[in-house]
């Protein structure tokens, strides 16, 4: 058609703005992209643990907020929920902070997460090297390979200390990182009860020796000079007042889940129980209402669309102001208003393509690499692009209103006009 040879007209004939207007939608389009997908990628890596585990309910304290921020409650919660007509299988799942000491001595704080690591309920997650049974021995743990730099080691088989007690990397995850949280460290139920307490053990005593040195005690075994237990007793079993975090429930086949859910809530008074949906849910809407990250990243991409909005309206305008006696020369030929108007929002769209093509490329190869190399999740889904695609059609063709207004306003005497 010839309002399509015109529109490619227009938009190609000034190399030099078509590459300025082009830049400004990949720049405004990928900024809409990325904190969106920011957003989407930190809401879904706070509740991913949730969503790899196998449980189909989740028993924890009254006093819950969101998956990581709940009370403990005593491990014999775990004996009462075994017993409730409808659960197949019962687990704890206890989560403790720590402080990770390296080989220097540096500190990080980390979130530990113990489990049984002999079943799947839990750990559902893709292992990248290792197995889950070496964490039934004592003081061993799985890392997210997103999270081994910040915590400076690199590879299986390294080591460093939380508090006075050793740890040795057996193994590596992916996909297990939260952008809202400390580094994870995964390991057993015993393993993350010692782990929990070795800040504040109470069996070291130390004194001063005559040469200023430190003679440091233990009621099992001696430690180093960096205060590591040279020969660390085995971790204790878990004991029935001991605080554990949630109790993961498997159902038996074909049981109601709320029904089951009303049956643990009355044998113990004192919970809540969540499905795995819920619990998930619950832990995002925190994130995205309760706290200023969903308005933060809302509002990033927001000022992404109307600069966008902005570059496409002025280059669009100015395109018109340059061509105004073509369309003069048109509407006294007697063309419509609608075969005009079509040219210049024909002319947005293709700015609106070829803007959103480079973009998306790049932000889904900027996601990749922040992942693999920061363990930062830009999660762009396909309803993310589409999505943004629309946005971008929308923004585009909105702007190319404020460029019909000049057009409407043409008189076709000006082609006769010197």
């Amino acid at each position: 058609m010839a309002s399509s040879k015109i529109a490619r007209k227009n938009l190609l004939e000034d190399k030099t703005r078509f590459i300025v207007a082009q830049a400004g939608i990949l720049f405004a389009v990928s900024l809409v992209t990325i904190q969106l997908g920011i957003l989407r990628g930190f809401t879904r890596s706070t509740a991913m643990l949730v969503e790899y585990s196998s449980a189909d309910l989740w028993v924890a304290h009254k006093e819950f907020v969101h998956f990581e921020l709940t009370s403990s409650m005593p491990a014999e919660n775990l004996q009462t929920a075994s017993q409730v007509a409808g659960v197949d299988r019962a687990e704890v799942l206890m989560v403790r902070s720590g402080r990770w000491r390296n080989t220097e001595g540096e500190l990080s704080t980390i979130r530990i997460w113990g489990f049984n690591p002999n079943s799947g309920m839990f750990a559902g997650w893709p292992i990248v090297q290792g197995k889950l049974a070496d964490l039934n021995q004592p003081y061993k743990v799985f890392l997210d390979s997103a999270s081994v730099a910040s915590l400076d080691v690199s590879k299986v088989g390294d080591t460093a200390r939380i508090g006075n007690l050793p740890v040795e990397i057996v193994g590596l995850t992916e996909d297990t990182k939260s952008n809202a949280s400390s580094a994870y460290v995964y390991t057993s139920l015993e393993t993350a009860n010692a782990y929990g307490t070795a800040e504040f053990s109470s069996a070291i005593t130390c004194s001063r020796r005559d040469d200023g040195s430190l003679d440091c005690n233990n009621k099992y075994s001696k430690v180093d000079q960096n205060g590591v237990l040279k020969s660390p007793p085995p971790p204790e079993r878990l004991d029935l007042g001991d605080p554990i975090t949630y109790i993961m429930i498997r159902a038996k086949s074909g049981e109601d889940l709320n029904a089951l859910k009303i049956r643990l809530k009355n044998k113990m008074p004192d919970t809540v129980v969540f499905t795995t949906d819920e619990l998930a849910k619950l832990t995002r809407n925190y994130w995205e209402d309760r706290t200023s990250v969903g308005f933060i990243l809302g509002l990033g991409a927001t000022v992404g669309f109307i600069v966008g909005m902005v570059i496409v309206g002025q280059i669009l305008y100015a395109s018109v102001a340059d061509h105004i006696r073509e369309f003069g020369t048109l509407k006294a030929m007697g063309a419509s208003n609608w075969v005009i108007y079509s040219v210049i929002i024909e002319q947005s769209l293709w700015m609106a393509v070829l803007g959103y093509l480079p973009s998306m490329a790049f932000c889904l190869g900027l996601s990749k690499w922040t992942l693999s190399a920061k363990g930062v999740l830009i999660l762009i889904e396909p309803t993310t692009a589409a999505s943004v695609f629309v946005l971008t059609l929308f923004m585009c063709v909105g702007s190319a209103v404020f460029a019909v207004q000049k057009v409407t306003r043409v008189d076709p005497a000006i082609v006769f006009k010197a």
